[in-house]
């Protein structure tokens, strides 16, 4: 998830025939990137939407740049903001207001690519609205299909979508398979993390991690929250149970490899004893730039990647004792079911209370277990049932929290043990 970069000037319009884009999440770091990218081809891609949740600032000068025919912002107040900027600088973009309004946009007939990066359970109604509306979907938010789960892959095959993982382990995964999408042959997968940066910390150590050093990547520049997950590991966890839906491939099929130097991106191993890797400097336009231009190859702006200058690839095995996150979204994985979706919720609750000061680094994990050990796996078979797991689970967890934080908090270290 890379920096900010300043795009190349669009067109003042759209030309005829490229292809129509809406960027949901377009102010976070994925939506940075995946701007970047659009503007390196402006007779191929357009910008119809750019939606955000409620930064009106940064949206607005998306909005001057792109010139989109659509913006949205999830908060209605701060939507309300931009579209009285916006007609004061003689901007002509339509702004809409509140979730609907991205599950209609990411629907709108003008729209052929879908980047779904809004972080968290909020991008999911957007993320199933295009897929039943039959979009190809660049899948950069991996916690809308954590919760839904078999749901959102059935929407996509019925509503005849194209699914591109956008993380850049899926990615790798996805140009590593048959392009046939046949996973006859195919033994496992293995995804690699970087280990966060807290690789080599003490448990002692890590029971004092400030929302600072947890939110400062050695490797990527990303937002707050996925940047906390991937310092627990849960960032992988998560992806463990996409690559699990992604590619229908059971849990025990994939493994999680820690390689810090994040070039090799992923792995798939044949039964035949071929393993195919995916390697590229850690700049996520390089995925983006696979999922817009599938199945041909676009521009990314993205450097060559020097293996004499990198020098080594290292490889280690997770330690899930001190990263037990890992552990409990494997268990998760296994369990399938309601399991996820549970999980999901209390991370983002638990992540939440450690950034605002209320929950140590470690009492992340104690908290997604003591949800998880009060909740009795249901099988799941509508949305509606889904959001109301996701609702509970975050009460669970807020109820926790209230009720039992000094106790959890002194319970936390014996996660580690």
């Amino acid at each position: 998830m890379s920096a900010m970069r300043t795009s190349p000037d669009p067109p003042a319009h759209s030309p005829q025939g490229a292809l129509g884009v809406a960027v949901l999440g377009s102010t976070g770091s994925i939506g940075d990137s995946t701007l970047d990218v659009i503007a390196r081809h402006p007779q191929r891609f357009s910008v119809v939407v750019l939606a955000a949740h409620r930064n009106v600032a940064k949206l607005k000068a998306q909005c001057l740049h792109f010139k989109p025919r659509f913006a949205a912002l999830a908060d209605v107040a701060a939507a309300n903001q931009l579209k009285q900027e916006l007609a004061t600088a003689g901007s002509s973009t339509e702004v809409l207001a509140g979730p609907q309004a991205l599950e209609q946009l990411a629907a709108h007939p003008e729209v052929h690519s879908v980047m779904a990066a809004i972080v968290g359970a909020a991008g999911l109604t957007s993320a199933l609205a295009a897929a039943r509306a039959g979009k190809r979907i660049l899948l950069a938010n991996k916690e809308a299909l954590v919760m839904s789960g078999s749901l959102f892959m059935h929407e996509v095959r019925a509503g005849g979508a194209q699914l591109i993982p956008i993380d850049s382990e899926h990615n790798a995964i996805f140009q590593c398979l048959p392009v046939n999408g046949s996973k006859a042959g195919v033994k496992r997968l293995l995804l690699t993390a970087s280990g966060g940066p807290f690789l080599r910390s003490s448990p002692e150590l890590l029971a004092t991690v400030t929302p600072e050093q947890a939110c400062a990547h050695p490797r990527w520049i990303m937002g707050r929250k996925i940047s906390v997950d991937s310092a627990t590991l849960m960032n992988k966890g998560l992806e463990l149970i996409e690559a699990n839906l992604l590619f229908d491939m059971p849990a025990d099929k994939i493994e999680v490899v820690v390689h810090p130097q994040s070039i090799v991106h992923s792995l798939v191993e044949y039964v035949d004893g071929s393993v195919l890797a995916q390697l590229g400097n850690p700049d996520m336009r390089t995925p983006i730039a696979c999922g817009l231009g599938w199945p041909e190859r676009v521009d990314a702006g993205v450097e060559s990647l020097d293996l004499i200058r990198a020098g080594r690839l290292d490889f280690e095995a997770p330690d899930v004792q001190r990263f037990p996150c890992l552990r409990l979204a494997q268990q998760a994985a296994a369990s399938g079911g309601s399991a996820p979706a549970v999980l999901n919720a209390a991370n983002e609750v638990a992540v939440a209370a450690f950034l605002n000061g209320e929950l140590p680094f470690t009492g992340i994990p104690a908290l997604i277990a003591a949800v998880l050990d009060a909740h009795a796996g249901e099988v799941v078979t509508s949305l509606e049932q889904v959001l109301e797991l996701d609702r509970w689970a975050r009460q669970q967890a807020q109820n926790t929290l209230r009720t039992g934080r000094l106790e959890l908090m002194k319970n936390s270290r014996g996660v580690l043990a």
